[in-house]
């Protein structure tokens, strides 16, 4: 392998020098939509019973703009597996997605990289579950160094406690993979434990991430005011990967959603009503790109279609761009005058 082919496995030296990566999210809200995932368990099981799937969907993000293949092991930790009572599928289905997220980094010439996430029973009043935690991120992080990562992402955390618990376990189990850490940016600006985000993720950024902001929860409109504040104090590179919902200042996060018409929460059957327009992406990622965001994506509700308008707002010209709209070539509404009169 050429220094060139090694280079492009280097997450902290291709944003040292400037490179912006687009990073496709999503993956579970994705496959329920689908109709291959429950709604609350929200546990990745199609890993095991649709490998297929999940392999093209990593194509698709690909061909949309993805630079990234972030394996499929988003709640597929111990905890939530022993939740629906399938823990003896707990390796396979991590071997598995991480193996399937490297060939097709390996086919693309994209990145691989590992993922773990909040758990679901880190409780920061009760330091016995501190352990169990980390016990989690251990084995999800060690798959991940095994099977060829490129490096860690550590994602949706509320509690600054449980993200430096990912970050110290990533350092001391992940054979020198670069992490990166984002947090829940939830309707308050203050960690579940009491710490204001941007402080939170400046300790992260400290504590030797290569990587921190903000992941899922808000929409573009209301993430990107803290990702402004959160520009100002770090002094690396951050990420936005927002969910591509409208959310506003009455509703900042799309647990917060209401339909207009009943006043009923939206989350998460109904969230579609609030989707973001390719345009309303489009502004977002001008707003990114300006703040100085390297690092992003789009989260729960991420469609390759949104995901393109965003690489292409970013500079990059991925293979879906072939099929860009044209509205030059419409019938109608383009220059096309043959085919006009021939509709006429």
């Amino acid at each position: 392998m050429g220094s060139g082919d090694e280079n492009r496995h280097c997450l902290v030296e291709r944003l040292n020098a400037g490179e912006n990566l687009i990073v496709a999210e999503g993956y579970l809200f994705e496959f329920e939509r689908r109709g291959y995932l429950k709604a609350g368990a929200f546990v990745p099981e199609i890993v095991i019973e649709h490998p297929e799937l999940v392999k093209s969907l990593h194509e698709e993000f690909v061909h949309a703009g993805s630079d990234v293949n972030l394996a499929f092991t988003y709640y597929g930790h111990r905890e939530k597996l022993r939740a629906i009572g399938k823990e003896d599928q707990l390796e396979a289905l991590n071997v598995k997605a991480l193996k399937i997220a490297k060939d097709v980094a390996d086919s693309t010439g994209t990145l691989m990289a590992g993922n773990i996430c909040n758990t679901i029973g880190y409780d920061k009043d009760n330091p016995d579950t501190f352990e169990t935690t980390r016990a989690i991120f251990r084995e999800q992080v060690e798959w991940a160094a095994k099977y060829g990562a490129d490096y860690i992402v550590a994602e949706t955390f509320s509690d600054l406690g449980e993200a430096m618990l990912a970050l110290d376990v990533i350092k001391k189990y992940g054979n020198g993979l670069p992490a990166v850490v984002t947090m829940n940016s939830s309707a308050s600006d203050i960690s579940h434990d009491g710490v204001p985000i941007v402080d939170a993720l400046k300790k992260l950024e400290d504590a030797g991430a290569a990587v921190v902001g903000l992941n899922c929860g808000r929409g573009p409109r209301t993430m990107m005011p803290l990702i402004r504040e959160i520009r100002k104090i770090c002094k690396g590179p951050i990420a936005a990967i927002p969910v591509p919902f409208r959310t506003c200042k009455e509703m900042p996060t799309f647990q917060s959603l209401k339909d207009p018409e009943t006043g009923k929460g939206v989350f998460p059957v109904d969230v579609s009503m609030f989707t973001c327009s390719r345009s309303q992406i489009a502004e977002f990622a001008k707003e990114a790109k300006e703040a100085g965001v390297q690092y992003v994506g789009l989260c729960c509700g991420n469609t390759s279609h949104c995901l393109r308008v965003l690489a292409e707002i970013y500079g990059h010209n991925p293979p879906g761009s072939k099929y860009s709209p044209d509205m030059t070539q419409h019938v109608v509404l383009g220059d096309n005058k043959l085919a006009k009169s021939d509709n006429q």
